[in-house]
């Protein structure tokens, strides 16, 4: 397969006078499990469309597997597994039939009996998809994803709608396949499901890379001095930082979790439970210097939740 499942360079794509991507560069390693991220618009959907060969590029490339999506489509076919959000799905068929079917379009598919019971669904084999719940469906749609020991898995939000068991074992399954050498890329809203899961993470923003790494790599040692804590959203944090002895700044990087960046002394530690316990704010998990998260570099790089 080579060092990269996926090799996106100068990627371009318009829709009229909107620019869904501008110059996207992008790798998949061989043999990894990369999650996309990036704010609704941010061209994740699109990116994936050109991989999937469902969408031409207006400039750049794309190799997949080594190959153009585009144009060896159908040599591709048998390699690639692909989740779809919408369709897919025949509405008739039983949910064990429709599973058997496309197991039958690969030559060394995985067994059909098992991957129904690795997800939960030998309850509703017999069920026909029209009938299944929304969460049935989406386990259904990964199953057909992967059924074909694919070299390559392309999964939209597979675990959208799920329940919390139904999350779990779509998860043990993804690591099942990362083991049997499988390559996916997985897009996602769940930063824990991507800290979790992904060896390696793709954030982009208005059509272009800003981050690539580990979840670790990106959930970076704290350069500045500071403290962060969780509290009820909507705090007057301005109020606070000119409650504080020194300069300092204050933001609310996510509902309810708070950074405040400044030179941190027992005085600036006092003052702000000080001042919380004269604004009846219960403050949690405060924290002196420390990492920061997945969630808080993807929101500082995409701007998303301002």
């Amino acid at each position: 397969m080579g060092e990269f499942a996926v090799e996106v360079q100068g990627l371009r794509k318009r829709y009229g006078d909107r620019t869904a991507l501008d110059g996207l560069d992008l790798t998949v390693p061989a043999g990894s499990l990369t999650t996309l991220l990036g704010p609704n618009g941010a061209g994740k959907t699109t990116t994936i469309e050109i991989l999937e060969g469902f969408r031409r590029a207006d400039g750049g490339s794309a190799r997949v597997l080594g190959r153009d999506p585009t144009r060896d489509g159908r040599r591709l076919r048998g390699e690639v597994g692909v989740m779809l959000q919408e369709g897919g799905l025949y509405p008739t068929l039983a949910c064990a039939d429709m599973l058997r079917l496309a197991a039958r379009q690969y030559a060394n598919p995985l067994p059909v009996e098992p991957l129904l019971s690795a997800l939960g669904l030998e309850a509703v084999a017999r069920t026909r998809v029209r009938r299944l719940s929304g969460g049935e469906r989406q386990r259904l749609a990964f199953a057909v994803a992967v059924v074909g020991r694919p070299r390559l898995a392309f999964l939209d939000e597979p675990t959208a709608g799920l329940d919390v068991e139904g999350r779990q074992r779509t998860w043990a399954l993804l690591e099942r396949l990362r083991a049997d050498g499988v390559t996916a890329l997985l897009t996602t809203h769940h930063l824990e499901e991507a800290e979790r899961l992904s060896d390696q993470v793709r954030i982009i923003a208005r059509g272009r890379l800003v981050a690539a790494g580990t979840p670790g790599e990106l959930a970076v040692a704290d350069a500045e001095s500071g403290l962060r804590f969780v509290a009820r959203a909507g705090l007057p944090i301005g109020e606070l930082a000119a409650a504080l002895p020194g300069a300092w700044t204050a933001s609310e990087p996510s509902p309810g979790h708070y950074r405040l960046l400044g030179e941190v002394g027992p005085d600036v530690v006092a003052a702000v439970t000080r001042w919380c316990t004269e604004h009846g704010i219960l403050v949690e998990q405060l924290e002196v210097g420390g990492r920061r998260s997945l969630e808080e570099t993807y929101l500082t790089l995409t701007g998303a939740g301002r």
